[in-house]
């Protein structure tokens, strides 16, 4: 040990220790040397926690994308749940229609994203959680907004639609348009427009109507009335993404906390449904 702390003394040029033939001290460069030597070991310490941590997914840093229609039953609850697990994880959130989180899952801008298959994309993982169908957004003033009971589309015929634009989701869209013509008529679409909120906005100013995602209910849009449909209508998938070839470690485990939590709050919708519907 006598030789190696020369041998540091020799490398660093100082003295670190006094010594005399009864005693052996540091000096005050030996001192110093010391304080900052053993902040260095604490440091190395701490490093190596904060790797083993980050590699569980305790800590870290992870971009969540999502599209409207996630706001209004999936997202709020899952977040919050995520959050009381993992605290120490920093959560990003970005809301992007789903060709653009496909886009941003391919270039690592985003670790998880809640869209709407289909993705015909070999590189991105798609699990679908929630499926729901299409409802019809009236004004509270239309006189279809009297009957109680489910409508048929060909009650729609005559109707002025808002929709959203065909490149938001253009296989929606595009079976949305079909579904229209079963029924007998194409649909005169006199506006497109995003985000959902604008939507029901248009609708409440009476400018049409729409065929919007039930879920849409959620948001509470006062003189806007909602209606089933007789018809079976398109299907509008939620789905969580990820790059099956990404390596953030923090996304690893957490795509599984977020499906738990997405599941729970998905079950309670459906129960307070089935209570609106009796």
């Amino acid at each position: 040990m006598s030789r190696q702390i020369k041998d540091l003394e020799a490398e660093l040029e100082v003295e670190l220790f006094y010594r005399t033939k009864r005693t052996v001290r540091l000096t005050e460069v030996g001192e110093i040397f010391l304080a900052e030597t053993k902040k260095t070991l604490e440091q190395a310490d701490r490093a190596v926690q904060v790797v083993k941590q980050v590699s569980q997914g305790k800590i870290g840093r992870i971009t969540v994308g999502f599209t409207g229609s996630a706001l209004n039953i999936v997202l709020p609850t899952a977040i919050r749940q995520f959050k009381q697990l993992y605290p120490q994880v920093e959560l990003t959130l970005k809301r992007l229609q789903t060709p653009e989180q496909v886009e941003a899952l391919n270039n690592r801008q985003i670790d998880l994203g809640l869209l709407h298959p289909p993705i015909d994309d070999d590189t991105l993982t798609i699990e679908t959680i929630y499926r729901e169908q299409l409802v019809v957004a009236l004004p509270d003033n239309h006189p279809l907004a009297n009957v109680s009971q489910p409508l048929s589309l060909q009650q729609l015929a005559n109707e002025s639609f808002i929709l959203f634009p065909r490149h938001v989701g253009s296989v929606l869209y595009d079976r949305i348009i079909n579904l229209c013509q079963q029924a007998g008529f194409s649909p005169n679409i006199i506006q497109e427009a995003v985000p959902q909120q604008t939507i029901l906005g248009l609708v409440a100013a009476g400018i049409g109507i729409s065929l919007i995602h039930s879920s849409a209910r959620t948001l509470g849009r006062s003189q806007v009335i909602f209606r089933d449909l007789i018809e079976s209508t398109p299907i509008l998938e939620t789905a969580l993404a990820w790059n099956s070839q990404a390596t953030n470690p923090v996304s690893v485990d957490h795509k599984v906390s977020l499906r738990q939590a997405i599941a729970t709050k998905i079950h309670k919708f459906k129960l307070c449904s089935r209570r609106r519907e009796r």
